[in-house]
This record gives C-alpha cells, sequence and structure tokens, in this order.
C-alpha cells in the first residue's frame, strides 16, 4: 500500500491554540500511522478574498489567476489524498482565514467537477462556550457538512471541544486521543 498523502490547515490567528493544538494531535496520529503530513497556517499566509472572476471556470485556463499563497496550497491538495480543516468558532460560525480559503477552493472546480471529490475530510474545530449549539460551532458543522456534501468529498470525522485560553485544549485527554485516531483513521485504507 503506498503512502497516503494528508494536508492540513489551520485556521486560527493563534499558532499555539485549541483548534491548533488539535490539529497537531491530528498529524502526530497520521504520521503515526505512517502518511505524510503537510500542514498550512493560513494566518502567516497572504489568501486574498475571491474575486469571483470566473476565470477558472474557463475551458482555456485552469486554477486561480489571483497570485498570492494560495498558488503554494492548491497543488498539495490536489496531491493530497486527505484534507484535514481546524478552525476555532469565531463570531457562531468558522474564522475569517478559513472562510477565505474555504471560499478560493472554488477554483477547484475541473473539466470533471470537483478536484476534491473522493477526499476523505477531517474537521477540527475548537469553541469558547461549553455547549457546541450556544457557541454556534452547529453551524460551522453545517457548513462544513454541506460544502463537501456539494463537491462529493467524505467527511470521515469531526472532532470538537471547548476550551476558553489557547492551549487549554491538551488538558482534555478525551478531546486530544480522538485527534489522535481520527489522524490515524485519515490514514488508513485504500490510497485514492
Amino acid at each position: 500500500m503506498s503512502t497516503k498523502r494528508i494536508v492540513i490547515v489551520k485556521g486560527s490567528p493563534r499558532k499555539n491554540g485549541n483548534s491548533a493544538a488539535l490539529a497537531d494531535q491530528v498529524a502526530a496520529g497520521a504520521r503515526a500511522a505512517g502518511a505524510l503530513v503537510e500542514c498550512f497556517y493560513l494566518h502567516e499566509m497572504e489568501i486574498n478574498a475571491c474575486d469571483a472572476c470566473d476565470a477558472c471556470k474557463t475551458k482555456a485556463y485552469a486554477g486561480c489567476i489571483v497570485e498570492d499563497d494560495m498558488q503554494t496550497i492548491y497543488p498539495a491538495l490536489l496531491d493530497a489524498d486527505a484534507l484535514v480543516i481546524a478552525s476555532p468558532v469565531y463570531w457562531f460560525t468558522v474564522s475569517a482565514q478559513t472562510k477565505l480559503f474555504m471560499d478560493r477552493c472554488y477554483a477547484l472546480i475541473d473539466e470533471g467537477g470537483w478536484s476534491l471529490r473522493k477526499k476523505k475530510i477531517g474537521i477540527v474545530m475548537s469553541y469558547g462556550d461549553s455547549d457546541p449549539i450556544d457557541s454556534g460551532a452547529v453551524n460551522a458543522f453545517r457548513t462544513f457538512q454541506d460544502v463537501f456534501r456539494y463537491v462529493g468529498a467524505e467527511i470521515v470525522g469531526f472532532v470538537y471541544g471547548s476550551a476558553s485560553n489557547p492551549g487549554e485544549i491538551r488538558d482534555n485527554e478525551a478531546v486530544m486521543a480522538k485527534a489522535f485516531e481520527l489522524g490515524k483513521k485519515l490514514a488508513a485504507g485504500k490510497k485514492r
């Protein structure tokens, strides 16, 4: 069996925040299972908003014409077997960094459909309230479910937990264990 390739995008402005800690645990689980993992910390990247120009949909052009750091992420996404998106819940949904990334994935439509179709997806989230409904995490869940159902990708796992202070989630052994197991799960199975 060939080595699985997993891309993890971290959508928090806190490099050592809670969703980043969970993402790192997913990466550790995937590496322990033999996968190659590549991480992108979105907050330190220049990622502009989609221009809605639809140049990515013309027959003469495949890809996005916006020259920014998404041009580094696109090839990794296309080559990956799995994608993990890690985001804190801000104002009752995903972070701005995560939303910019997701909007720019619009360019991944190709002649056969969505380039992300049939990829395995893992979702990692943290939120401050103790309840996923009151915190707005449920809105982020729904966003991910709708997007990946639309593009034909399978969400194989959600890992989420409540923590207010940066890095506090590391004290939640159950959630950290789930994150490690999600990484192993994404690394297992057949290569696309």
